[in-house]
């Protein structure tokens, strides 16, 4: 559960599908071509994406506030992070991925780009949980979101809050998202590192965001693109994960994981570093398309 939100620093329960068959083989560094190709006579091979998930509650809360959904025929997969009173976290999450599936779907035959649809489905989303805020039990409520939508070859994604996307491929792991965070603010302007801010002392700071979904009737989120190539694994994680694992080590964890066993060899890791929040992934691989 993200603890609070603060807009000082900056300007659904829907059903999951199981992984795909046949199961696809261990986590790999995708293979390069040994000789450069001109861009215009390249042709990206059609792709697949295999996906596992897992959400737990942690050591520490009683209620898990993460939820996450993913529908392989949209091509769209979702992460997200409850904040609220009572059980008003859950509500946000649940409800914003419910929205964000509803309204990627609803624009599917519109023929608007994939990023033009993520942006309407974010906001569908935002207008929901905010009006839901509205109820005096569920006042203040919000969520962060992370959205991975496939688009051909590659994957847009979009983030508000801290819930964050990676790209792991070639045995590196590399954050694809910008945390909407107050420590991320320190990191930008310099008063902290990425190696020493888990070691900071931020005075109860730890957790706060400077944007979520639903907590005002607009929200602003950061998109961005990554190619994808068969190996090539993105994860989307709540900071149930990321607070606890660098990203060398959650490339590490991942080269030495099954793809089945990936997300639960994360989560128990975090969880036995602390596990002070709850502990939510989906991992995603490209794979080359197989004719059945």
């Amino acid at each position: 559960m993200t603890e609070e939100f603060t807009n000082e620093l900056s300007p659904s329960g829907a059903p999951t599908t199981p992984p795909p068959e046949p199961a696809p083989p261990p986590i790999a560094p995708a293979e390069s071509s040994p000789q450069s190709t001109p861009a215009a006579n390249v042709v990206s091979p059609p792709l697949r994406i295999a996906v596992s998930a897992l959400s737990d509650i942690g050591c520490v809360r009683t209620d898990n506030e993460d939820f996450f959904g993913y529908d392989e025929s949209l091509g769209i997969y979702i992460v997200c992070d409850g904040m609220g009173g009572m059980a008003s976290g859950e509500v946000a999450s649940s409800r914003a991925v419910a929205a964000i599936m509803k309204g990627f779907a609803y624009s599917a035959a519109s023929g608007a780009p994939v990023s033009t649809r993520l942006l309407y489905a974010i906001n569908a989303a935002n207008l929901d949980v905010w009006e839901n805020a509205q109820v005096p039990e569920n006042k203040g409520m919000g969520t962060t979101a992370v959205v991975a939508a496939l688009d051909g070859d590659k994957l847009i994604l979009g983030n508000v809050g801290d819930s964050r996307a990676y790209i792991v491929q070639g045995g590196q792991c590399v954050q694809l998202t910008v945390d909407h965070s107050y420590i991320n603010e320190l990191i930008r302007n310099g008063t902290l590192t990425i190696e020493n801010a888990k070691d900071a002392d931020l005075r109860g700071m730890e957790s706060v965001i400077t944007r979520a979904v639903g907590v005002a009737a607009d929200v602003q989120p950061d998109f961005f693109s990554v190619d994808l190539k068969p190996g090539t694994a993105v994860l989307l994680a709540t900071d149930g994960l990321t607070r606890y694992l660098l990203q060398e080590e959650i490339a590490a964890i991942l080269a030495a994981s099954t793809f089945e066993s990936a997300c639960a060899n994360l989560i128990d890791v975090a969880k036995q570093r602390g596990g002070q929040d709850n502990i939510t992934c989906i991992l995603l691989l490209a794979l080359p398309l197989v004719d059945k």
